[in-house]
């Protein structure tokens, strides 16, 4: 390193690299988990995938009542509110806030992991260089989680990875190749289109790719209205991450070629007559490099037999989609959707390397076979498996526990941590907390709000319904001290929240769920008999709700005001607990502008002084 160049060193407990919506869910999780952690990530924004510089849709499980929830439903609410017009800087905003007011996380954008120090075969730190105030950053942590997508911690630290398509052979998989061969899926630019009122003409720069009708592309476009372009696919039969820049040159030229084609000589250029190009990727999405080597490597055969491992920790639930690596080359078809089920079980096992003991992995580079990962990589199931990881090794922390070690009584209290936390863990029924089995509840069909499940599933309905202003109420024989109350709403997990890929004249983007509740009151009695209002909320936007008590009651009441549009109130669970769990965080009020420039010393807002005289001062600084 240089050394007139600055030198800044971290020591935490968790050391998060790569902050797509994998590592900002897994920085998220091990912090509120009580953690010190730190996410490194090499871009100026988060999300990866999902940011506003690639812009791919969030997937996830097929299926009613399938959809993910935990943190990344949380990150979806919050922007659903905030931003009604699908716009990406607000989406920007809002995975900036989760990231930097979570307490416990430092997160360092525009720093890139180049480096990596290993003691005794563990991975003990590792160097990043942030481009932005060009200095060095050595972050020394006790776990490190790999959320690069590429895979970057593992040439770092010596961790066995795999990569390309594995033999038939070698794992018994129907859908896989004859042979194992390098080839990966591609990469992907994305446009997105803008319904304009008036026509638009375009002309492509004459470097673009020109395509005709005798092309392949023809049969790739279907229907422009609803798609995001993922079919603009290259690179999979070259090196994704040696040949990066190779394939980003020929992706832009090919997203050129494509909007030019569309506009001017396609089959639906009479009805883009006033559509425009609003905006192009700089940055390719990437579908496969490098994956892990786990103590157990995720197959077609786990998939298709639903995934019931006892170490289970997340679900996915999309078909296993394979991409033809030849992408846009290849004339036939640009993908084949083997079936899945939805949802089946992924285990902690895939989730950490097996020969690097304090390293875990999630998103797309976990140990999954090829056939595997086209089902397992996209991001609503990487967010949690994110979740995932963030929370184990939170607990590997607490307990001083290698990942290797987490079974037992640690595997139980890591699937009740998550379930605790609104991850949704297929077969597993969530333990009702001690207090409830004490508390008697004064509304019908009480049964379903404790009954350990928070969706509906299997075509059963377990959601408490009542008119709005109903109140349920939770009794006890004598005083009990509480340190929180647990709520469960309905949120709509059959709608996706999920940004736009087109923007139409007529569409509004984002909308939140009508029968989440919108506002709520929680009241208290006390041994005095009176009845005290401890918490008020209005505009909630949080499907998991968990509010501090922090006393002894006799009774609490929980009164549902009104929903975002719904005419009753749906709650899956309500639970006292009096053991405390994380509270959703909520980022601080803004600070008033005044006030920020009361606190800077009159000198540094004084003119400078340039010695010279009659040099206007005294006069305006836009003239005289």
């Amino acid at each position: 390193m240089n050394s007139q160049l600055k030198r800044i060193n971290h020591h935490v407990d968790v050391c998060v690299v790569g902050g797509g919506m994998t590592g900002l869910i897994a920085a998220v999780a091990a912090a509120r988990r009580g953690s010190s952690v730190l996410l490194v990530h090499d871009r100026p924004v988060l999300g990866g995938n999902a940011s506003s510089e690639i812009r791919m849709w969030i997937c996830g499980a097929f299926g009613a009542n399938k959809k993910e929830t935990g943190i990344l439903e949380e990150i979806q609410l919050v922007n659903a509110q905030r931003n009604p017009d699908g716009l990406y800087s607000v989406w920007d905003s809002v995975l900036f806030e989760f990231a930097y007011f979570t307490p416990g996380l430092t997160t360092l954008l525009n720093c890139s992991c180049n480096d990596g120090r290993v003691e005794k075969g563990r991975l003990a730190s590792i160097d990043a260089w942030q481009l932005s105030t060009q200095s060095w950053h050595r972050i020394e942590a006790r776990f490190f989680i790999d959320c690069s997508g590429d895979s970057i911690l593992a040439p770092l630290s010596g961790a066995e990875t795999r990569c390309g398509r594995e033999s038939r052979e070698e794992f018994g998989e129907e859908i896989a190749p004859i042979a194992a061969d390098l080839k990966t899926m591609g990469n992907t630019v994305l446009l997105q289109l803008e319904e304009t009122p008036s026509p638009k003409p375009f002309s492509p720069p004459s470097w673009a790719y020109r395509f005709d009708d005798d092309s392949n592309l023809p049969s790739r476009i279907g229907n422009t209205f609803g798609h995001n372009f993922w079919w603009l696919e290259l690179g999979g039969l070259k090196n994704t991450i040696a040949d990066a820049e190779f394939i980003h040159d020929e992706l832009i030229k090919t997203a050129w070629g494509t909007w030019d084609y569309m506009k001017n000589r396609g089959p639906q250029a009479e009805k883009l007559t006033n559509w425009r190009l609003r905006w192009m990727g700089a940055l390719p999405g990437k579908r496969e490099s490098r994956r892990y080597i786990g103590q157990h490597t995720l197959t077609q055969h786990d998939i298709e037999a639903g995934g019931n491992f006892d170490d289970i920790v997340a679900y996915g639930g999309w078909s296993m989609d394979d991409h033809h690596p030849a992408g846009l080359y290849y004339p036939g078809a640009a993908t084949i959707f083997h079936p899945a089920p939805s949802p089946y079980g992924i285990p902690l096992r895939c989730l950490y390397s097996r020969n690097v003991p304090n390293l875990f992995c999630a998103g797309r580079n976990i140990s999954a076979t090829h056939c595997a990962l086209s089902s397992t990589r996209v991001m609503a199931t990487c967010s949690l498996l994110g979740q995932a990881v963030g929370t184990a090794a939170a607990l590997c922390v607490a307990h001083s526990i290698e990942p290797n070690e987490i079974a037992g009584p640690c595997l139980d209290r890591l699937q009740e941590q998550l379930m605790e936390d609104d991850c949704w863990l297929p077969g597993r029924i969530r333990p009702v907390a001690a207090p409830m089995n004490e508390a008697t509840l004064n509304t019908v069909n009480a049964a379903c709000l404790t009954d350990g499940h928070e969706r509906n599933a299997d075509g059963a309905e377990h959601a408490w319904s009542a008119p709005l202003g109903s109140d349920i109420t939770l009794e006890w024989s004598a005083p009990q001290y509480l340190d929180c109350l647990r709520l469960v709403l309905d949120s709509d997990l059959n709608a996706p929240k999920r940004m736009p890929c087109t923007y139409s004249i007529q569409s509004q983007c984002l909308v939140m769920p009508k029968q989440l509740i919108r506002n709520f009151k929680v009241e208290a009695q006390c041994a005095d008999g009176i009845w005290e209002v401890i918490h008020e909320e209005v505009d909630n936007r949080r499907r998991l709700v968990v509010l501090p008590i922090n006393r002894e009651v006799r009774a609490l009441r929980w009164t549902g005001e009104s929903t975002w549009g719904a005419a009753e109130l749906r709650v899956f669970s309500i639970e006292a607990r009096a053991r405390p769990m994380p509270l959703s965080q909520t980022p601080p009020p803004g600070q008033n502008w005044n006030e920020v420039v009361a606190g800077i010393p009159p000198a540094d807002l004084a003119e400078p002084d340039h010695g010279l005289e009659g040099s206007g001062r005294g006069t305006s600084r836009f003239g005289a």
